[in-house]
């Protein structure tokens, strides 16, 4: 999970977005006053506040571009038209759309982006031709989009989902009702994970407390997420307590304004001593309790040795709200009373 962070810049291509940006300029000026705020008439734009100030959006956006997977699945939930997203990682060749989108990718034509370690691919976001761009969020592609915030901002409006959002629910609000004006269906959002969490949370026996959630890479490199982010607080709504273990240790993210510590072999069995872990691995389904049994330094740790090892999946380490109703089913079968 460490990357090379240097942000994408081409020359020639920063020189060709700044003539376009001007372009857009000089059409947006013969048009109606942009400072009209949420306007609701096709056509018209909205203010957005964002990390990086004020946005200008179009009030009914035609072709979104966006750049971190984890955020799609809002975007499809509110029936907003996504043209293009990114794969989950940037050394995937080939993106799949995941199967709790249902049918909206192909119903939208949403095109896979090219992306690596070095930055996003701007001449291919600038060939979908996109009416906005959201960026941001959790994990590297915030970085990224924070690096190129200029450049993408030169192809069209951008909006930077707030990093510091720390579950679900503060990202779909933002979104939903900020950004979209989707009032209602965030509502209706909020009312359906409510019931389930309460469902759930009758219905379940916790195991012994408390608990730590780890991310394993695909080269076995643990990372611990941090006991204050999206994880941990939804399982707090079901009665379970994340070990304080990043405060308690002075751990540091893996890089500025991240959600999880890597951890070396030793400090894994130095630090997790809490009595359940739950195992995800990290943009793919790269280990399992099972075989991580087979290593020293995982079956010795309390979690392993009293029975209280648990698997998750991946997409759980950075989940929207589909993803968040599929995890709510997957603790109600795996602790029954």
């Amino acid at each position: 999970m460490s990357h090379n962070t240097r942000a994408l810049t081409r020359p020639i291509m920063a020189a060709a977005m700044t003539l376009m940006l001007a372009a857009t300029a000089a059409c947006s000026a013969g048009e109606g006053d942009p400072s009209a705020g949420a306007a609701s008439e096709p056509g018209g734009t909205r203010t957005v506040s964002t990390p990086k100030g004020d946005v200008e959006v179009p009030s009914d956006p035609e072709r979104v571009v966006v750049l971190n997977y984890a955020l799609a699945g809002y975007l499809y939930e509110l029936d907003i038209p996504v043209a293009a997203t990114i794969p989950e990682d940037a050394s995937q060749a080939n993106g799949e759309f995941s199967e709790l989108w249902g049918n909206a990718p192909e119903e939208d034509g949403t095109e896979f982006l090219p992306w690596s370690a070095d930055g996003f691919d701007l001449e291919a976001i600038l060939a979908t031709d996109p009416d906005l761009i959201v960026a941001g969020g959790w994990g590297f592609p915030n970085f990224q989009a924070d690096a190129a915030y200029e450049d993408l901002s030169a192809i069209a409006p951008t909006v930077m989902v707030d990093k510091s959002f720390v579950d679900w629910r503060e990202q779909a609000e933002f979104l939903a009702t900020d950004v979209f004006d989707r009032q209602d269906a965030f509502d209706d959002m909020v009312a359906t994970y409510d019931e389930r969490v309460t469902e759930v949370a009758d219905e379940i026996r916790v195991p012994p407390q408390p608990t730590a959630f780890i991310s394993v890479t695909a080269d076995g490199t643990p990372y611990l997420l941090f006991e204050d982010t999206g994880l941990a607080v939804m399982f707090a709504e079901l009665g379970f307590r994340t070990d304080d273990l990043v405060a308690r240790h002075n751990l540091e993210p893996y890089q500025p304004g991240g959600d999880m510590a890597e951890l070396s072999t030793e400090q894994l069995g130095q630090i997790v001593d809490s009595e359940t872990v739950f195992v995800m691995g990290f943009n793919g389904e790269t280990t399992s309790v099972a075989e991580l049994a087979d290593n020293p330094a995982w079956r010795n740790l309390p979690a392993f040795v009293g029975g209280n090892a648990y698997d998750l999946p991946y997409w759980a380490v950075r989940h929207d709200y589909n993803e968040a109703l599929a995890i709510l089913d997957i603790v109600q079968a795996e602790f029954p009373r």
